[in-house]
């Protein structure tokens, strides 16, 4: 199964979710979240498919996510908004994203990406 792999290079977990596919042979495209920054429609069809609650897309130990009070402010606006406001800025989103056909992995965790992807 093809999938595609968001990341931003100078992240050290998503350099370390790269190895990991290398290593293990797994087939990817690679994006970077930075300057191809997913769209709306994009982000709402992953959410969708993912199965994980919306606030898990956001980067919320980041420098984007703290300057723009979003830990107040989150709450207050709908998934709508919440999604608009992901795809206005790569950094926002927590990464890497693993986007496969069936599946949508969040941030990196070895064991986690080792049992899903066989």
């Amino acid at each position: 199964m093809p999938y595609t792999f968001l990341c931003y290079p100078r992240c050290s977990t998503c350099r370390k979710a790269q190895d990991f596919l290398d290593e293990h042979g797994i087939s990817y495209t690679y994006r970077d979240i930075k300057e191809q920054n997913p769209s709306a429609e994009e982000l709402a069809q992953w959410i969708a498919r993912g199965g994980h609650p919306l606030k898990k897309y956001f980067n919320t130990s980041g420098q984007k996510y703290r300057a723009l009070g979003l830990k107040d402010r989150l709450p207050t606006l709908d998934p709508e908004e919440q999604i608009e406001l992901l795809a206005s800025d790569g950094m926002l989103i927590k990464r890497p994203l693993l986007i496969g056909d069936d599946r949508v992995f969040v941030g990196f965790k070895p064991d986690e990406w080792r049992k899903l992807l066989g």
